[in-house]
């Protein structure tokens, strides 16, 4: 078993209480627009990291960070892009991949807006975990933890802070 934590769209700013929520996950996996190569830097010291780089990360986190990650955790098959859309409206340089072959999890960035839905067309759980960072239109920041069991994807948890809410 892997248990997970999810955040995107941090852009420069880690909250201190996310290390809490992500004390006793086994890795985190950040949706892009990291922001700057210390918040990269910072997570991969505190925890195994896998990311995507998004459309704000300069030529560091580029360097460091792929566009996609496509990988197995456990059983599951899972794929990691910052812009990728949600079901019904998926980005359309992902749509021939996402219908020829789906993953099990499809997780994408971009929005500032946290949703999990199952895609009952394609079979597939989506998830966006919405915004952790202080910057954009969102106004609760958010980020996500949950567990991979063999083919099993469970005990979401959901965080959320008042993004004006101070950081200590």
């Amino acid at each position: 078993m892997k248990r997970i934590g999810l955040l995107s769209d941090t852009h420069g700013f880690l909250n201190p209480r996310l290390y809490k929520f992500f004390e006793k996950v086994d890795e985190i996996w950040h949706a892009g627009d990291i922001g700057t190569i210390e918040v990269s830097d910072e997570l991969s010291g505190f925890k195994p990291l896998k990311s995507v780089y998004g459309n704000i990360d300069g030529h560091q986190i580029r360097a460091v960070h792929p566009l996609h990650q496509r990988f197995f955790c456990e059983e599951v098959d899972v794929w990691m892009t910052h812009i990728g859309g949600y079901p019904g409206r998926y980005e359309r340089y992902v749509m021939p991949e996402i219908f020829k072959n789906p993953p099990n999890i499809f997780i994408s960035g971009h929005s500032h807006i946290l949703k999990v839905i199952y895609d009952k067309k394609l079979d597939f759980l989506h998830m966006n975990p919405g915004a952790a960072g202080r910057h954009g239109l969102h106004k609760v920041c958010t980020a996500l933890r949950f567990a991979i069991d063999g083919k099993d994807i469970r005990d979401l948890e959901i965080w959320e802070i008042n993004r004006n809410e101070r950081a200590v």
